[in-house]
């Protein structure tokens, strides 16, 4: 699904200054694309801001060494986002995952942009550029760049290879192709280091984020003839390991590591109405049909939901559709 990238290209040739946004509890693909797209923007001499609407994850604020992220309402407030000629958000096209920065959005008098690789999608009014066959948005940005006749910069290259090693599980999930590490080869070739990106992500955790995984893996339990498993987080576990909400981050794909296993969830308690849920695939089953049952979006493989709810709630009648859904899917 190739993407005509000359419209945008006269976009950011006519346009000076761009305000970048993407969604809520960020991951490396969201941060990554947005440092990158930046700094792309730079060396056309544009400039580029960066807000969202929360603060970046401790754990991937490596990305972002200089600040650059602003949050809404901490660090920016919203008088200074007037002036700019285009807002483009990337890494998401659904609103409810944008935050505070959902109202910038219906409200910005210039044009809009979405540069994305998720098959869930709302009318946000603006120019979308989208592959949802891509392994990650960050490679649509290495495309964008090379379609600008940008150099891909050591800077440029970094956070895109970590966008795109985390996003296909450092090359492990069935959305890697060709392409991939035909991006990954460049990205390589122009001074991103995987070595460095996978330490940086991996062999740098808390003791804290340890033990919540300790918790995480206590509480699993199989489902559906084992063919899912799922676990939670409650809000006495992220106290008593004193961790933090970013600390679940990637906990979920541990559950697939079982033989047999065709899926998992993860239900995390974000306050006590409110649920985040995760799910995973490593089968045919279709976890993005379940997600949009309840107004969630992502992957046919990785898909989320925020729940409005108690975590019970959201156990209950998530797992009841996988169950539901699992009888229409043939065990792999």
């Amino acid at each position: 699904m190739a993407i005509d990238w000359r419209p945008l290209i006269d976009i950011i040739r006519r346009r000076n200054r761009f305000l970048i946004t993407s969604h809520l509890r960020a991951d490396c693909d969201a941060i990554g694309s947005e440092m990158a797209l930046a700094r792309i923007l730079d060396s056309l001499g544009k400039h580029a801001t960066i807000v969202n609407g929360d603060e970046v994850p401790q754990h991937i604020q490596f990305l972002d060494p200089d600040g650059r992220v602003g949050t809404l309402g901490s660090t920016v407030m919203i008088e200074a986002l007037r002036g700019f000629d285009a807002m483009i958000v990337v890494d998401t096209s659904a609103a409810v995952q944008l935050g505070r920065m959902a109202e910038v959005l219906r409200s910005f008098p210039g044009v809009r942009v979405v540069i994305d690789h998720h098959v869930s999608e709302d009318d946000l009014g603006a120019v979308v550029f989208k592959d949802d066959q891509a392994e990650a948005t960050g490679r649509l940005i290495l495309e964008l760049a090379e379609a600008l006749r940008v150099e891909i910069t050591p800077q440029i290259a970094e956070p895109l290879l970590t966008a795109i090693a985390t996003d296909t599980g450092w090359f492990r999930f069935s959305s890697v192709t060709e392409r991939t590490f035909a991006a990954l080869a460049r990205l390589t070739a122009a001074g991103a280091s995987p070595a460095k990106a996978f330490s940086q992500l991996f062999e740098q955790h808390s003791l804290p984020r340890l033990h919540l995984r300790g918790r995480i893996l206590e509480h699993v339990a199989a489902d559906c003839a084992g063919r899912m498993l799922w676990t939670y987080v409650t809000a006495d576990d992220f106290r008593e390991c004193g961790a933090q909400k970013t600390d679940t981050e990637d906990a979920i794909n541990m559950l697939l590591t079982v033989r047999g296993v065709e899926a998992a969830a993860l239900f995390v308690e974000l306050e006590p109405s409110v649920t985040k849920v995760s799910l995973r695939s490593r089968s045919s089953f279709n976890v993005h049909e379940v997600a949009e049952k309840f107004g969630g979006g992502g992957h046919r493989a990785a898909a989320g939901i925020t729940f409005s709810g108690p975590r019970i709630e959201a156990q209950q009648a998530i797992l009841d559709a996988v169950r539901l859904a699992m009888q229409d899917c043939p065990q792999s």
